[in-house]
């Protein structure tokens, strides 16, 4: 069912670029029906699909330029219904000038990848302020999330915000999934548990599962993982880190925090009501969980706050937005009977080495007992 979902697409991208090829030869006077031209067209846009197959940016480029050739399309045909008595018009003459150019889709999507290249080299610290009667002190959590180490972002990055992170002096730190992935090797999983072993906090740093950290999207013959389940969690352990998967651990006195399998593993996970049923209520309970769901059947077991990342806040423009009109959680707060939620956009990308929407971020959680 995958080659088929990939060979359709594949197909779909080479249509596209086939006529958006003939809509620029045509700009140019170019008889978009000789053979000779098809032939081109055919031989580029074969060209186009076998890169995208080697260089995963070179689909989200041709993609960019057919979205765009698309609404250019739309938009021209508008306009020309519009200045029907027009034509001769100095605005419509400009506007001609810049259809016919077929630059417009091309300079947008250079604008666009420029813009997502520089906003996926920068990790920018995001804070939220949650007060609970349940807190008897002041605590301050670091959420980090979907570093995807090893992959699309330089290391360097990660390595200045953790010797930042611990000039604040938090409390606890959460690495809430994905902090590895299919593309990682096994030198830089260890490197990256190295790294973040460095954090140093109160309480400690805490680990839950993301779906692609013990690279079960790689687990076949002809691509088998970069290392072992067991060869993961010892990286992680060895360095200090503690593993909560469908645990909790005590926070001080007054603090819970539990730690989700992933809702993609294959073996299931524990529901919030087995998990939590051992919990003092009268503590604030805090559940990492790397994909933000469930949480409502979190409220109603007396949740008061969730941490996840995965989403990306969508990462390509508009996905984000599909994302939050199909009534998904997708960046941000939000609030779920008593529950309050909150959904990092993680520290990198997924997949392709820019970011059109949202930011790459750590997040500070300041958790204050409420006054009165």
């Amino acid at each position: 069912m995958y080659t088929i979902v990939l060979g359709g697409m594949a197909l779909c991208l080479m249509a596209g670029l086939y006529w958006m090829m003939g809509r620029w030869f045509s700009f140019y006077g170019n008889g978009v029906k000789k053979g000779r031209f098809r032939l081109l067209r055919i031989g580029v846009a074969g060209f186009v699909i076998w890169l995208c197959s080697v260089w995963s940016t070179a689909g989200l480029i041709a993609v960019h330029l057919l979205v765009l050739t698309g609404i250019l399309e739309i938009s021209a045909f508008v306009v020309r219904r519009i200045g029907k008595g027009h034509r001769d018009a100095g605005w419509y003459q400009v506007l001609q000038r810049i259809y016919r150019s077929g630059l417009v889709p091309v300079l947008v999507t250079c604008l666009m990848m420029g813009y997502g290249y520089c906003t996926m080299r920068q990790i920018v610290r995001t804070e939220y302020t949650v007060e609970s009667d349940k807190l008897q002190s002041d605590y301050q959590v670091v959420l980090i999330t979907d570093t995807h180490y090893g992959t699309i972002q330089n290391p360097d990055l990660l390595i200045e915000k953790i010797e930042e992170i611990n000039t604040l002096h938090p409390d606890f730190v959460i690495l809430c999934g994905d902090i590895v992935e299919e593309g990682t090797s096994k030198e830089s999983m260890e490197e990256a548990f190295r790294v973040l072993g460095k954090l140093k906090s109160t309480y400690g740093t805490y680990y839950v599962y993301g779906n692609h950290d013990r690279q079960r999207y790689r687990d076949t013959a002809s691509r088998p993982r970069a290392y072992t389940e067991k060869e993961l969690a010892h990286a992680i352990e060895s360095n200090g880190i503690t593993i909560l998967c469908d645990q909790w651990n005590a926070i001080g006195t007054d603090v819970a925090l539990a730690g989700r399998e992933d809702v993609a593993s294959p073996s299931g996970r524990a529901s919030s009501k087995d998990l939590l049923k051992d919990i003092d209520r009268s503590r604030f309970i805090i559940v990492a969980d790397h994909q933000p769901v469930e949480a409502e059947e979190n409220a109603a077991e007396g949740v008061d706050l969730e941490l996840s990342g995965h989403t990306h806040a969508g990462q390509i423009f508009p996905i984000g937005y599909f994302t939050e009109w199909f009534g998904g959680m997708n960046y941000g707060e939000y609030q779920e009977g008593g529950c309050r939620v909150i959904v990092s956009s993680g520290t990198t990308g997924w997949g392709f080495p820019v970011r059109t929407q949202g930011k790459c971020e750590y997040v500070v959680v300041h958790l204050h007992r409420q006054q009165g």
